[in-house]
């Protein structure tokens, strides 16, 4: 009449509990996303990311300290420059705001932490896109591959140990590792955004990096629908020598994180993005969620998915409730 199994002799006390857990975040695993603004005088907020702000070099180099203090295991760095062009010239410019913080980082924390680069150019583009355009309007993929180039040397020489393209370009891992090593950078990394989806949880980001994109990016990001198309991206980046890969967003991909997971022979990372952070942080400002244990349930089903690091803007947050498990 009774149950000769019993699941819950497991569950009894929190010690129990802690002793049977089979995934555990640790702030080792988390990157922290961090946007400097040229010109700032101090942090500007950002509307639809409550508690993220566009950063000033100094309050940057503030942040940056603390994040590693609460032992967050890198931080990833997007600039949001003064000037645009139909290039996006101040990406490859040594004096151009995301060089001139990487500089100041590097500086300022030496190897105590990761410092990673967003390779990219729809932030410094006056058109929005992550790539030169072409006559016809359509971003340029070899073009594009070219300044991608230059741009994570660049990178690199200002202080980034890890560079992340994202722009989603044919062959952009295997023309910056190219780069990288014949401008003797064979230590520097590259992590690929291999599965990049045209996504509606992008939206906030816009804002954080004042984005002049009109249109969209469906011709060079995935289809959401697709999966099997994920690994494919992933084995072309593997053959073109990515150190790490990235699955972003996050949450609603769990399903193609687990898979690229599965078959990946490096480390593999997912970015909890704008939209997922503006989603929790309106519910936790109505009382509809309870902040820590929603946060940390997030980050854990990320981590249970596959993913060994997990970006995300409650880095440093979460790292400091997690020191005290």
């Amino acid at each position: 009449m009774f149950p000769s199994h019993r699941p819950r002799r497991l569950r009894t006390t929190p010690a129990m509990r802690r002793l049977v857990s089979e995934t555990s975040v640790r702030p080792r695993q988390l990157v922290l996303p961090m946007f400097v603004r040229e010109g700032a005088t101090g942090p500007i907020p950002i509307a639809s990311m409550p508690g993220v702000v566009q950063h000033s070099r100094d309050s940057l180099r503030k942040a940056a300290v603390e994040a590693v203090q609460a032992g967050v295991g890198g931080l990833m760095l997007f600039g949001v420059p003064e000037q645009r062009d139909a290039v996006g010239s101040g990406a490859t410019d040594p004096d151009g705001i995301l060089n001139v913080a990487l500089r100041d980082l590097r500086a300022e924390l030496g190897d105590s932490t990761v410092l990673m680069a967003d390779c990219c150019l729809d932030e410094f583009t006056d058109h929005g896109h992550c790539g030169v355009l072409a006559a016809d309007g359509t971003v340029d993929n070899d073009a594009t591959l070219e300044v991608y180039a230059e741009m994570a040397v660049a990178q690199v020489e200002a202080g980034a140990h890890v560079v992340g393209p994202s722009g989603m370009m044919d062959g952009q891992i295997g023309v910056i590792r190219h780069a990288l090593d014949d401008a003797g950078h064979t230590d520097a990394s590259v992590l690929a955004y291999s599965v990049k989806y045209a996504s509606a949880f992008y939206g906030p980001f816009r804002e954080a990096v004042d984005s002049q994109l009109t249109g969209d990016r469906k011709a060079y990001q995935q289809d959401p629908a697709n999966a099997r198309e994920s690994l494919r991206e992933l084995a072309l980046d593997l053959a073109e020598g990515a150190d790490l890969v990235m699955v972003k967003p996050a949450l609603a991909y769990l399903d193609v994180l687990r898979s690229v997971a599965e078959v990946s022979d490096v480390p593999v990372a997912a970015y909890q993005v704008s939209g997922e952070y503006a989603m929790a942080e309106a519910a936790f400002a109505n009382g509809w969620l309870d902040r820590q244990r929603t946060v940390l349930e997030m980050l854990t089903s990320i981590h249970r998915a596959g993913a060994d690091i997990v970006l995300t803007y409650w880095a440093v947050e979460a790292s400091r409730w997690l020191a005290t498990t």
